[in-house]
């Protein structure tokens, strides 16, 4: 297992897949990354010299790329500030329910979890017809 700003990449796998790893690269960052440190995208992870992991974390680097934690951080804050101005979509985050328009009567069980039952209660000071 490589390992890659911190963030272990799996060895078995080719270095333009296993760049995905990384939260913030997705397939056509990784293709750009590896092509401004000009390592062959089919070499494997385990594959890569200490030279090659080096030239990989300074086009990460040098690309401006926000990844991991500061991504992470970013998103939760954009999340925060929709919530704070009391906007419909912060609302519906903050509900738990889906956010770009999709209709709740049915499905949207992803986002509102799994069913829950409604039963009835009955009354043990009811009358029960029995005299």
């Amino acid at each position: 297992m490589a390992r890659l700003i911190g963030i272990e990449i799996p060895g078995g796998k080719r270095i333009d897949v296993a760049l995905r790893y990384i939260y913030g690269i997705g397939p056509s960052n990784a293709v750009d990354i590896l092509a401004k440190a000009a390592i062959n995208p089919a070499l494997r992870a385990k594959d890569l010299t200490e030279q090659q992991i080096s030239q990989i974390t300074h086009a990460i680097q040098d690309g401006k790329y926000v990844i991991e934690g500061d991504l992470r951080r970013e998103l939760g804050l954009n999340l925060k500030r929709l919530q704070a101005i009391k906007c419909y979509r912060g609302i519906r985050h903050l509900r738990g329910l889906p956010v770009r328009g999709q209709r709740t009567s049915t499905n949207a069980r992803t986002r509102k979890g799994p069913r829950k039952t409604v039963g009835v209660q009955r009354n043990p000071n009811a009358k029960t017809g029995i005299h």
